[in-house]
Order: C-alpha cells, then structure tokens, then sequence
C-alpha cells in the first residue's frame, strides 16, 4: 500500500512483484554453430552460381562466367569440409547420433503431420523431430550425390560420354529438388523465431523446448545433486594431530 502527499490515507496501489526471466536451455555448441553456419553459407553460393549458370537473364546479368564456373566448382568441393571439421566435436558427433535414431515416436510425430493434428502432446520429440532427421539424412545424401555428380563433369576426360551424360542429368535436376527443399527448409526457418534464436545464440527458453521437444528435456537430470552424508563427527585431536599433542603435553606439566 502506498500514500500520496496530501492524501488522507493510502490510495490502495500495489507494487507488482518483479516478474521473473524466463530459463532458458543450452541446445548448441559454438562449434555446431558455426557448421551449420559454413555449410549454410557453402550451400546458397552453390545455389546462387548455379542461378547464374542456368537462368540465361541471370547470366546475362553477372556475365564472367568462367569465374561463375570456378566459384560454383570449389564451393561444392568444400561442401564436406565444415562437417568433417565438426567431428572434432564431441557435441556435434552425439548430435550426429540423435538424427541416426529413428523411434516410435518419430512415426508418431509423422503421423500427426499427416493428420494436421497440433495438439499439445500429439508430436512427441526429442531434440531433434522426425522432420528434421528426414531432412539432414536427404540433406546428407544429395550433397555426396551433387559432388560425385558434378566431379565426372569436371574431370571430363576420366569417364566416357555416355557417364558424363548421366552425370550432368542427375546433377542438374537434383540441384533443382535442393533448391525446392532448401526454400522449404528456410520458411519453416522464418516461422519458429525461437528456433532461429537457438541456432543464433545456442540457447532457447525452457518453455518452447518443453512444447516443441519434450522428450529431450526429459532426458536431462532432474533435481540438484545429492550432497555427501555425514558420518559419525571425528574426533578433532585426530584432525589436528598438532593440537592434540600440545594438550597431552599441557596436562602432563599441570599433573
């Protein structure tokens, strides 16, 4: 209760209690941000040079194609690098392990896609969902595909035709299901804030991991850890072994 000056009494306002933050959870390394950041940054250069070497008014507009060719060759080649970097991580390899495990709840997280059904509950996840391991292992595969693919049409005079042929079809129309994907991947991306936050700064608030992965906060220790019990007290002249000399000493000169 306050009172103002000149006020016979308290005017009845309370002060509200200072709102609490919200916690929030670790869910990535600095090293897992920044592979994902390279291959990110890796992958739109391949897409935006591929854009440039296919689309004839993009060409037109950037010209230089050699050097459009250079760029868009050494991009792909070093595609692989920021994951075989991240394996050095021991949190990027156990993340690696989440998105190889595909359980029942994954099904069941997929069939609720399926069924549209967003009830709280119905799409159980741990730290990763079922969508988003479908999308790493594709993710995976079409990279190693696009850099064998692109390789025999680099390397012409290694293979016959009829492979560098081959290739270039795979290669070409592969490229456009990644760019497909790749835009479906970001607006999923532009739809979660929180989501983005995580990948930004590593954490996320406790309330969005508990709706949106459940299962994965279920997998932390709970509770503060145990403290020791306590034995029987010890005796101090054991402790000390110093003090209970001088007070044997002290007794036999006052005895």
């Amino acid at each position: 209760m306050t009172s103002t000056p000149g006020s016979a009494g308290p005017t009845g306002a309370v002060t509200p209690p200072p709102s609490e933050p919200i916690r929030r959870v670790a869910r990535f390394t600095r090293a897992e941000r920044w592979v994902h950041r390279t291959t990110a940054a890796l992958t739109l250069l391949c897409v935006a040079t591929a854009a440039a070497l296919y689309v004839p008014q993009l060409a037109e507009l950037v010209g230089r194609r050699d050097l459009v060719v250079t760029v868009h060759e050494w991009s792909g080649i070093l595609l692989p690098a920021p994951f075989v970097v991240g394996l050095a991580s021991a949190a990027f390899r156990a993340d690696l392990r989440r998105l190889n495990r595909f359980g029942p709840h994954d099904r069941r997280w997929l069939r609720a896609v399926r069924r549209r059904d967003r009830r709280r509950g119905s799409r159980p996840a741990g730290k990763f969902n079922a969508g988003q391991k479908i999308y790493a292992s594709w993710i995976a595969g079409a990279v190693l595909v696009m850099l064998a693919t692109g390789l025999l049409m680099w390397f012409t005079h290694l293979t016959p035709l009829v492979w560098r042929t081959s290739a270039t079809f795979v290669h070409d129309w592969l490229a456009l299901a990644i760019g497909v994907v790749l835009a479906g991947h970001i607006r999923m991306a532009l739809a979660d804030p929180e989501a983005r936050r995580g990948m930004r700064t590593g954490s996320v608030e406790r309330p969005w991991a508990e709706r949106e992965h459940p299962l994965w906060l279920s997998d932390e220790p709970k509770g503060e850890p145990k403290e020791k019990p306590e034995g029987k007290p010890k005796d101090k002249s054991a402790e000390r072994p110093e003090e209970g000399a001088e007070a044997g000493c002290r007794w036999r000169r006052t005895s």
